[in-house]
């Protein structure tokens, strides 16, 4: 079992400036990577045993967590691509 985080950044570190776009620009966006972040805070709790939950709470949480990734990513991949971004 691994109990490192999965931060969004480290997800998807080329979408690093449209990420931060979108939490700016879309009210949608931003809530999907907020309840991310919750979930994977939760995630990483429970895998360090700070706050242990059972294994069907557990796989539960990662359900979710990797439907809101998907989310973000289709968002990301179908948003056009930041000036800076087309630059580099």
């Amino acid at each position: 079992m691994s109990n490192t985080p999965h931060h969004l950044a480290e997800e998807f570190p080329e979408h690093l400036g449209q990420m931060r776009h979108l939490r700016e620009t879309d009210g949608h966006f931003h809530r999907l990577a907020s309840q991310y972040e919750d979930v994977n805070h939760r995630i990483h709790l429970a895998e360090t045993d700070l706050e242990p939950c059972d294994d069907v709470h557990m796989a539960n949480l990662r359900k979710q967590r990797l439907a809101l990734k998907d989310e973000i990513h289709g968002m990301l991949t179908r948003a056009e691509p930041l000036v800076e971004e087309a630059e580099a």
